[in-house]
This record gives C-alpha cells, sequence and structure tokens, in this order.
C-alpha cells in the first residue's frame, strides 16, 4: 500500500496537523533507546518495523521506560516492508534474527497468521491486554482458531475528501454533512453525484482522480472479497468484486475520472493544480493531500463521510516465541497498543487507533483538522472504523488487489480497453503471479 511514501508524508508533517493535539517531543525516541545496552540489571528489548513507523518517533518508548526503568529499547527499521516482510519470513523460518516484537503490515497478517502462528506468541492472553478495546474486525484479522498472535496498532478508515470550491461550481452542495448526504449507503450514488458534478464541472476537472481509486475503496466496505471464509480464493465469482469492478469502470467510461494513477508525480501534481473534486482518502492520507495540494488547497478541501465504512491499511505487533524476553516483550506490546498510547500515536503522527477505547478520550473525540476546514475528523473516521466489517483476509490479498488496479483497471481508466478487456488482463496476470 505504499506504506513507506504514505508514512514519510506524515512523518514530515507529524504534529500541527490535528488542531487541539499535543506537539512532537523535541527529544524523540532514539537518543536514550539507542545508547549502549541494557546493562546490569536491564532487559533489552528490541522491536523491529518499517518505514517511520511512528511508535519511536512520538516518544513511545521514552515514555515506556521511564515507567519501566529495567527496560531498555531499542528499535531497527527497514525503510520499506518490500524488504522488511521476506527478511521477516526467513527470520521465522529459521527461528533466528527477530527482534523481540515484529511490526507486521495488514496486506501480510493473514499470511502470517495462517502460516507463522506456531512461531507467535499468543498475545489474546499476555498480561494488560484487554480484546474489547479493539475493533471486533481488527482483532479478528489476526486470530485463528482462538489465537491472536498480532496486537492492532493503526487502521485507514476511509472518508471522501472532496474540493469545496469546485462542488460549489458545478451546482453541489460543499457542506459535508450535505455532502455525505449525496451518496450516503450506496456507491452507485457516488457514481450519481459523478455525473451531477460532470454536466456543470469547472473546465479540466474530474469528479474523481482515479477509476482504480473507487475500486479499492468499494472491494474494502465488504466483508467478502478475494477469499472464501474456507481459504478459497474467489475473487473471479465473488458479486461483491463483480459490483466493486462494475462500479469502477463505468466511472471511466462515463469520463468522470482524471485517468491518473496513484502515488505518482502525475497524482500529486493533480492535488497540486485542483484538477479533481474527489478521492477516497484514509485518515492517513489527510496529510498526504495536505503535502501535495499546499497552502492553495486549505479550507478549499473538505472531508465528508464515504458511502460505506471502508479501510484502507494498518499493522500490528507480533512477539516471536524463539525471543528471550518473550514475557517482557509482550508487556511491552500489549502497553504500545493500549488505547492511550493509541490516542498519543494519533495526536503526534496522525496514525488511526484500532482501539476503540480510545475514540472516547479527547486526543481523538475532538480532533479537528485545520487544514480541511476545521473537519472534526475524531468523529468522522471513529465512526467509519465502527461501521468497517469483518473481513476475510488471504494471504495473497496484495497480489490480487494491485493486478486488479495496475494491471486491469488501469487499462480501462487510462487506455480506453473495454471493461472485459481489463478484466480479462487482470485475471491473466493474477494467475501467472500466483503459479509462481
Amino acid at each position: 500500500m505504499r506504506r513507506a511514501v504514505i508514512l514519510a508524508v506524515v512523518a514530515a508533517l507529524g504534529a500541527g496537523l490535528l488542531a487541539g493535539c499535543a506537539e512532537d517531543s523535541d527529544d524523540p525516541a532514539g537518543s536514550s533507546s539507542d545508547d549502549g545496552g541494557g546493562g546490569k540489571g536491564r532487559t533489552t528489548l528490541t522491536v523491529g518495523v518499517f518505514g517511520a513507523f511512528g511508535l519511536k518517533e512520538a516518544g513511545l518508548y521514552d515514555e515506556y521506560m521511564k515507567l519501566n526503568k529495567n527496560i531498555v529499547i531499542k528499535q531497527t527499521s527497514i525503510e520499506r516492508n518490500e524488504n522488511y516482510y521476506p527478511q521477516l519470513l526467513t527470520h521465522l523460518g529459521s527461528g533466528s534474527g527477530l527482534a523481540d516484537i515484529q511490526a507486521v503490515e495488514v496486506n501480510n497478517i493473514a499470511e502470517i497468521t495462517a502460516t507463522q502462528s506456531g512461531k507467535l506468541v499468543d498475545l489474546g492472553k499476555a498480561a494488560g491486554v484487554q480484546k474489547d478495546a479493539f475493533l471486533p474486525w481488527k482483532w479478528e484479522q489476526a486470530t485463528k482458531d482462538g489465537k491472536t498472535i498480532a496486537l492492532g496498532t493503526d487502521i485507514g478508515p476511509q472518508g471522501i475528501c472532496y474540493r469545496k470550491d469546485l462542488f460549489a461550481k458545478a451546482g453541489l452542495p460543499s457542506d459535508r454533512e450535505a455532502v455525505g448526504k449525496l451518496w450516503a449507503g450506496d456507491w452507485n450514488k457516488y457514481l450519481a453525484a459523478g455525473k451531477q458534478f460532470k454536466a456543470k464541472a469547472p473546465k479540466g476537472t474530474s469528479f474523481v482522480d482515479s477509476a482504480s481509486g473507487v475500486m479499492a475503496a468499494i472491494t474494502g466496505s465488504n466483508e467478502n472479497r478475494f477469499y472464501d471464509k474456507d481459504g478459497k480464493i474467489v475473487y473471479k465469482t465473488n458479486p461483491a468484486v463483480k459490483e466493486a469492478w462494475d462500479i469502477a469502470a463505468e466511472f471511466a467510461s462515463a469520463g468522470l475520472t482524471g485517468k491518473l494513477q496513484q502515488f505518482t508525480p502525475a497524482w500529486d501534481q493533480g492535488y497540486a493544480n485542483g484538477t479533481f473534486a474527489t478521492v477516497s482518502c484514509p485518515a492517513w492520507m489527510l496529510g498526504y493531500i495536505q503535502d501535495k495540494a499546499g497552502a492553495a488547497g486549505k479550507d478549499k478541501w473538505d472531508v465528508a463521510a464515504a458511502p460505506k465504512p471502508s479501510n484502507w491499511g494498518g499493522s500490528f505487533l507480533t512477539v516471536p516465541s524463539a525471543g528471550k524476553n518473550t514475557e517482557e516483550a509482550a508487556k511491552l506490546a500489549a502497553w504500545l497498543t493500549a488505547p492511550a498510547q493509541q490516542a498519543k500515536l494519533f495526536a503526534k503522527r496522525g496514525s488511526f487507533p484500532s482501539a476503540q477505547a480510545a475514540y472516547s478520550l479527547p486526543e481523538v473525540a475532538g480532533a479537528k483538522h485545520a487544514y480541511f476546514g476545521n473537519a472534526p475528523i475524531g468523529q468522522i473516521f471513529s465512526k467509519a472504523a465502527e461501521g468497517v466489517p469483518v473481513q476475510i483476509l488471504g494471504p495473497k490479498d496484495l497480489i490480487i488487489a494491485q493486478n486488479l488496479a495496475d494491471i486491469g483497471m488501469l487499462q480501462v481508466d487510462q487506455k480506453g480497453r473495454s471493461s472485459q478487456a481489463g478484466w480479462d488482463a487482470a485475471v491473466k496476470a493474477i494467475d501467472n503471479a500466483l503459479d509462481q
């Protein structure tokens, strides 16, 4: 999910994005956790992550060490999950080279849960962990046969970010409540709103950035996507995937898209030039939009509820059984993912909590985003998060999703190929990838 790019933007913007939230410390985690070792009577806990994961940057390690004088925390980070995850699988396979705590990206959690469960501590039984504090669907993503092998950190509940000025020029309402009502409960209403926009659209603008983005948001709002409950790949015959594909393809054929590919220079330029009116956006994308749209976009962008609750992104913490300090590591993992710490991480880093118990805390409940017209983002994304269905995840979800988007739908959107031709190209690419 291009997490390295996303986290780099979040890290750069960090504090100040969320009105009324705490500022970053002048002495972020790293100085005390990286200077030496455990020392006599002290236990060193290692944490392996990818990208600017946020725990260290938010000062959570330093806070934990102040509370637990016998603990020293050291973090190692590999910039990209594409490089981090294969190494994690190798180390789990050999039982060596592992950190006491290892992060796992949501697109990999199904494979880890299915194939590596026996090599990870059951954190559902760890001291201090409260199952009810987490969103049920997040907890279930890392649970199999009653064993919970990971605790959720952040998630990516989605809204629809939109340009108020372009909506007004096209004769559509611009108030976020009224905008949300345009498409409430139905992705086809989002399509209908796009056709209304096009009828009076300002010259040189489109309703959405890309057909692929629409498709991803719709599939993210469905319980069943690429796998069934028995672990069988069913995307080819799943009506939910077919609906997402058909609606996205119609966005393309109706000329409602900017024909852009997400996370490319052209997409970034679209933000800068204000050439599209809406984009499906999880909480973490607010910082990305602010960075790319710049000062010119302030108070022009806003965020409304999506047609249906959907999720894009998120991560977990695991504790390998091969570690020497599994009990202390489990305590640290439980503390880092507790509601209070998740609320602090959101306030300082913009990472939306997977612990629903954090949503009533002031850092979340009162969060507003000045760039987006003081939108009450804590309330908007909390409501979205609570409505996300418990999704069936599979080990090759990422391969299927990327090929549907970047091979299939991109051809429909950018090259004008028929919906069927794009689908056939995606299926062929997925079959080839899964056979390797």
